[in-house]
């Protein structure tokens, strides 16, 4: 389902112009506190009126200023899951989900059980929301957004007020959500790690404006947007198949385009495919091929472009089979090295650097 958005608005000194389109899997909304994600979120919702734009879902506009269209929250067919779960504190979990399908009445014989099932809710039913953790709260605002048989979810950083553990809860049930049901949706957040798992499109914002939008492994890639994307967080994102597991040492090997990574207690199986994340700050640059090094992760590539300098650092792009890595090296290694594109590289990777929060299902 292909989600146009094209919206402006003045909300006092902020001025909202965002523009982008989704084209069904995960669309991220990726930016600091304050650039406009939530605010988008809510136009898409009805919640906020744009001054002028359109959004339209598979062509059927949602809102459009010019023709005077403006459908209400409740006719737009569309789920939201918000930071809190924002249960009802009297009813059960059952009447909870249940509530869900007050707005949407479509669900089928059989849907509260399939839901139950996909978000592992069965023993919780007959809880009541006091008695909830946190991270069980929000597989049950999962749940009930889903029940009203949503054409789109929209969640806004859901796991922001979750300790890790949780997060990594549910980040698993949206990839289940995410592959097993295909509902599309757009999830709003300023995680990178959350990003990378879970999305197919990355919408860069920034005080209001869409900076750049496009598949992830390419919107991560561009160096104009490292500041952008974190100076500490900010990286490659490389799509790889596993191709074998040394049970022994504990490793995985993964299989890309540009080569092989090493990777430690990856959670696939033979075959599956991954997203791996691999961050500036981890990747080291030679000229010549190391021997006698502890680092597993050695790639062939070549400098594609050096970023703009920040304080002592300069980021380095890397064409590894096609696939680009990002290098932070300081800007005296830089000129020792004599680094400019065209100039051939080993990237090195240390394996104990891709670790589970880096690496999510394709």
């Amino acid at each position: 389902m292909r989600l146009e958005v094209s919206v402006g608005r003045r909300l006092g000194a902020f001025s909202l112009a965002a523009e982008f389109a989704g084209e069904g899997g995960v669309t991220a909304l990726f930016g600091r506190s304050g650039s406009g994600k939530t605010s988008v979120l809510n136009a898409i919702a009805g919640l906020l009126r744009p001054q002028s734009g359109r959004i339209a879902l598979d062509g059927e506009p949602l809102f459009d200023a010019v023709a005077g269209i403006d459908l209400p929250a409740h006719r737009r067919r569309v789920g939201y899951v918000f930071q809190e779960g924002r249960l009802l504190p009297h009813l059960s979990v059952r009447q909870n989900l249940l509530y869900g399908r007050h707005f949407g009445g479509r669900s089928g014989p059989g849907a509260l059980e399939r839901i139950v099932a996909l978000l592992g809710l069965g023993a919780l039913l007959e809880r009541r929301p006091h008695d909830l953790s946190g991270g069980e709260k929000q597989r049950v605002a999962i749940g009930r957004a889903l029940l009203s048989e949503p054409r789109l979810l929209l969640m806004d950083e859901p796991l922001a007020a979750l300790d890790a553990p949780r997060k990594s809860e549910i980040l698993y049930y949206v990839e289940r959500m995410r592959d097993e049901l295909g509902v599309p949706i757009v999830y709003v957040s300023h995680s990178l790690e959350e990003v990378v798992r879970l999305a197919d499109t990355l919408v860069v914002m920034s005080e209001g404006r869409v900076l750049e939008s496009g598949p992830v492994g390419e919107t991560m890639a561009r160096m104009e947007l490292r500041p952008f994307l974190g100076r500490f967080e900010g990286g490659a994102v490389i799509e790889a198949r596993v191709a074998e597991h040394d049970l022994e040492m504990g490793l995985a090997r993964l299989e890309f385009p540009g080569g092989t990574l090493y990777a430690p207690d990856v959670d696939a199986l033979v075959g599956e495919r991954l997203r791996v994340r691999v961050r500036a700050r981890d990747v080291s640059l030679a000229l010549e091929r190391p021997a006698a090094i502890s680092m597993l992760n050695v790639l062939a590539g070549t400098v594609a472009a050096i970023g703009e300098a920040s304080g002592a650092s300069v980021d380095v792009q890397v064409d590894v089979g096609g696939t680009a890595l990002i290098a932070r090296v300081t800007r005296k290694s830089a000129t020792a090295l004599g680094l400019a594109p065209g100039v051939p590289v080993y990237a090195l990777v240390k394996s104990v650097a891709i670790d589970r929060h880096s690496v999510g299902y394709a």
